[in-house]
């Protein structure tokens, strides 16, 4: 469980609202869109990843108190690399059509050219 941001009550992690003061946890009403708060009096554009690489159309930059968007800056992205056996099942999956149609040509030409 985390804590509310204003009354630092314990609150359960898919919770759109405080049960106990009503500050709104979560963007639109959503439990799957974070809203994330300025915690302290410098905005959250300065700590931004959006903002420091000038893609962030949010209205409210560069003075946004919450925001939907927000990225640290300090916290390192993970990238993840796909696996070359994954990599190849995604492509096979995604070409299973064509595969299966040039295997039918294929197959046709073999059939004309043996007769």
């Amino acid at each position: 469980m985390s804590n509310c941001p204003r009354c630092h009550q314990p609150i359960k992690p898919q919770a759109i609202t405080c049960p106990y003061c009503r500050l709104e946890l979560k963007a639109h009403g959503h439990p799957g869109i974070p809203l994330h708060r300025a915690t302290g009096e410098a905005p959250l554009c300065d700590t931004c990843v959006y903002h420091a690489d000038d893609t962030c159309n949010y209205p409210q930059r560069p003075h946004a108190r919450e925001c939907t968007l927000y990225q640290d800056i300090n916290i390192p992205k993970i990238e993840v690399k796909p696996q070359p056996n994954q990599s190849f099942k995604f492509w096979f999956k995604r070409n299973l059509l064509w595969i299966l149609l040039l295997i039918l040509l294929f197959i046709s030409f073999l059939i004309t050219l043996l007769r």
